[in-house]
């Protein structure tokens, strides 16, 4: 479960929240003026983000790589084009089988 609450709020209850991750596994979004500026998660969980990030970063610097011989604007203009099916695919409607 994601419980939200203010950064006042999670400073008054400090203790309860820490309980609430650790024992029940559930994460609190902490917010400022109305936006989450900050999560308190599992430490299990937060590893697990950690290693994803990792692999994340493997995986975006093997792409780099590969396309490292692409012109930027080149690149771009056929991300567009990509897009530019895709979305033309998902606006057609079903044929009737």
């Amino acid at each position: 479960m994601i419980t939200e609450t203010s950064a006042v709020a999670f400073r008054q209850n400090l203790g309860e929240m820490i309980n609430q991750v650790q024992y029940r596994h559930d994460s609190v979004v902490i917010n400022k003026d109305g936006k989450p500026v900050a999560a308190l998660v599992d430490a299990r969980l937060f590893e697990r983000i950690r290693r994803m990030q990792g692999r994340f970063d493997a995986l975006c610097q093997r792409i780099e790589a590969g396309f490292a011989h692409v012109p930027e604007a080149e690149g771009l203009a056929e991300i567009d084009a990509a897009v530019k099916r895709e979305r033309t695919k998902a606006r057609a409607p079903a044929r009737k089988r």
